[in-house]
């Protein structure tokens, strides 16, 4: 697929969900850490669980000082019933006392740095790079990478080997957006169960779809 193509097929699923444009990077240090935090909390766990917990984690453990004074059973239970709950509440408290110890407080704004803390994968690092800091890189979650194998943007059988293909289809300048769009795309339309192909502007040159007419 050519980059003009895989451009066309981008804008095409951002018309699709109306999403006016990408979200400016938060660009402060400060809110790097509740971003951090949620992301964790995301993993295996569904988005609405994902975001109650988040929140009343975060009521509680706004910032790097309080997450590592908080009890890790209370954590835990703030935790609940995102999965894995308490191997993420061991994290979360790793991850705050080396951000104070090695970071000066600071949540890293590289991927290696962001790679050394506990809990925290390609996926999770370049989305806080992304979402954060404005740096170029894609975030390949499960629907990023479904999504592009569907359409055929890429044909990987890993995230890691999405985002490399990824690059090579679409500039710097387009990464950080691939998540926001491709995220929003799979919840409304593009579906892992029942896609309303019906609205998708992209039911004619679908792969999927086209191979079964």
């Amino acid at each position: 697929m050519n980059d003009q193509r895989a451009l066309e097929i981008l804008e095409s699923m951002k018309q699709a969900v109306d999403l006016p444009g990408t979200p400016a990077p938060l660009e402060e240090s400060r809110e790097a850490f509740p971003v951090l935090v949620s992301t964790v909390i995301s993993l295996r766990t569904r988005d609405a669980v994902t975001r109650t917990v988040s929140a009343r984690v975060l009521k509680s453990a706004p910032d790097v000082k309080s997450m590592i004074s908080i009890d890790i059973k209370e954590l835990e239970t703030l935790l609940r019933p995102a999965g894995f709950f308490r191997q993420k509440a061991k994290q979360l408290k790793q991850t705050a006392e080396l951000i104070h110890s090695r970071f000066e407080g600071k949540v890293p704004d590289n991927i290696e740095d962001l790679m050394s803390l506990p809990g925290v994968g390609r996926k999770t690092a370049n989305f806080v790079l992304g979402m954060v800091f404005g740096k170029p890189a894609i975030c390949v979650d499960i629907h990023v990478h479904r999504i592009s194998n569907r359409l055929g943007l890429a044909c990987t059988s890993s995230p890691e080997e999405t985002e490399l293909q990824l690059q090579r289809i679409f500039s710097p300048e387009y990464w950080s957006r691939i998540n926001h769009i491709m995220v929003t795309f799979g919840q409304r339309i593009c579906k892992p169960v029942k896609p309303r192909c019906e609205a998708c502007p992209l039911n004619t040159t679908c792969p999927v779809v086209t191979s079964k007419g």
